[in-house]
């Protein structure tokens, strides 16, 4: 029998949870200590399932009649009202909003180097999340994408705008491997903005090379830099490996240079705590010439902990 207002308001707590039936598959749960909440009872799937239609008297027997006529109505069409009313929280919460999406991705990249990741959050703030941070992923549009490149390209950064584009891709690309979204519209992205033309320095010609040689060799001014360039073109390791070395990684007995995955960080320098890139240990081994070089280069910093020592500091590169 359908339940009546008054029925509902009169209905009493037992000592075990009481159901009132109305119809349709809803009742009244009543708790023992007197909280009446309305429930719907219904198969999707195969499965049975129950949805919380609200809590009495905050929903009238009315109102409850009428959120259980909609949550049929959307099994009638091949919608799961439990499912829906579960992505209606989500995006209430702001978890679909593309800003939180993008800080999701960018934390799964755990590969990435601390300042790699630091600049890419950076592009993003600056020049994405300011556009369309706050909309909801599932809503964007490949033209919705597109503001933050072409605001980027217009102020003539086309390679921050390129950037830009491959970021946006990739956070989409991720949305989908996590079902937040069904396809990438940032496919459509590619060929949308003008492509910077790259100018390549020229390389010095063979028969120069000696040339070179005798103006580093010639070259009066600081003498650590002098022998810094000679030792980069013995050796070719990255500046930042170069610039951080330390004496304790130079084995003169063996002539090799292991750069460590990691170095210990110098006060007050940025970045001194890069090792090699790909953070393992590389080997670098060194020839005659590079040991006489480290030689001459130990006479001025060989009481440092550092190989290249700065003007003003010696414990600062």
């Amino acid at each position: 029998m359908a339940l009546t207002n008054v029925k509902v308001r009169n209905a009493k707590p037992a000592d075990k949870p009481l159901k009132l039936t109305d119809g349709n598959g809803m009742h009244l749960l009543i708790h023992p200590n007197g909280s009446k909440y309305w429930r719907l009872q219904y198969r999707f799937a195969g499965k049975q399932k129950l949805l919380a239609l609200g809590v009495y008297p905050a929903v009238s027997l009315a109102d409850a009649r009428n959120r259980r006529d909609d949550a049929r109505r959307l099994i009638a069409a091949g919608i799961d009202p439990s499912e829906k009313k579960k992505s209606e929280k989500v995006e209430q919460s702001g978890a679909l909003a593309f800003e939180t999406v993008a800080r999701d991705w960018h934390a799964s990249n755990i590969k990435w180097s601390e300042t790699h990741a630091e600049r890419v959050m950076n592009s993003l703030s600056n020049h994405v999340f300011p556009v369309i941070g706050k909309r909801n992923i599932t809503d964007l549009k490949t033209r919705d994408l597109l503001q933050p490149i072409k605001a980027a390209e217009k102020s003539g950064h086309l390679e921050i705008a390129a950037r830009l584009q491959q970021r946006i891709t990739a956070i989409m690309r991720y949305a989908v491997h996590n079902s937040i979204i069904d396809s990438n519209p940032a496919q459509d992205l590619a060929g949308a903005i003008a492509t910077a033309k790259r100018v390549h320095r020229p390389a010095l010609p063979f028969e120069r090379i000696s040339e070179l040689l005798s103006r580093i060799e010639s070259y009066r001014g600081r003498q650590l830099t002098r022998l810094a360039v000679r030792l980069t073109l013995l050796i070719f390791v990255r500046s930042s490996e170069m610039r951080f070395a330390r004496w304790s990684e130079i084995d003169f007995k063996n002539a090799l240079w292991t750069i460590p995955a990691e170095r210990d960080e110098l006060q007050g320098v940025k970045h001194s705590s890069r090792g090699s890139k790909m953070k393992t240990p590389h080997l670098v081994p060194l020839s005659k010439q590079a040991i006489a070089t480290l030689r001459e280069i130990q006479k001025l910093s060989g009481d440092q902990e550092i190989i290249f020592i700065g003007d003003h500091y010696a414990y600062k590169p």
